[in-house]
């Protein structure tokens, strides 16, 4: 489990941010933590705590009870209604915020395929040149932002 109690240098933590999200962009998953820590050099419990401390500022989310992350905003670690096709490969977004946020992260082209959670029916959005193409699809939020970490796999 994440320690609550480190003192991670500040440009240490956020190398590891950027590296975990990089890793995130290049392969579609994050990186385990034992590759987090061969590639700063670190030991698994230093590594943890740095985890831990990302995971209490909303860097991330950790799946419940590990070190393993689920949700790096706006990639999902684990599959889900929302697919994000981009550079050749195939993301999971976690909301329709998200779906719309991968393009935008990785500053590509996408087809984006999800169902209407009302109707089911399918819908396909595309983006180009960092602007979405015409849609009658309307994304709807549940959950108000100021409370998504309440239950971040919910929302």
């Amino acid at each position: 489990m994440p320690s609550s109690s480190s003192h991670t240098p500040p440009d240490l933590m956020w190398q590891v941010r950027a590296f975990i999200y990089r890793t995130f962009a290049e392969t579609t998953q994050p990186p385990k933590i034992e590759a987090t820590a061969r590639h700063f050099h670190l030991s698994h419990k230093e590594v943890e705590a740095v985890y831990g401390e990302l995971d209490q500022r909303h860097a991330f989310f950790l799946e419940p009870g590990t070190l393993d992350i689920r949700i790096a905003n706006p990639f999902s670690a684990v599959p889900t209604d929302l697919l994000v096709e981009a550079n050749g490969n195939r993301y999971w977004a976690n909301c329709g915020w998200d779906a719309l946020g991968i393009p935008a992260a990785l500053r590509a082209d996408a087809h984006i395929s999800a169902a209407c959670a009302f109707s089911g029916e399918p819908i396909s959005l595309r983006v180009r040149n960092g602007q979405l193409l015409p849609t009658s699809a309307v994304v709807h939020f549940v959950v108000p932002f100021a409370r998504w970490y309440e239950d971040m796999i919910f929302t």
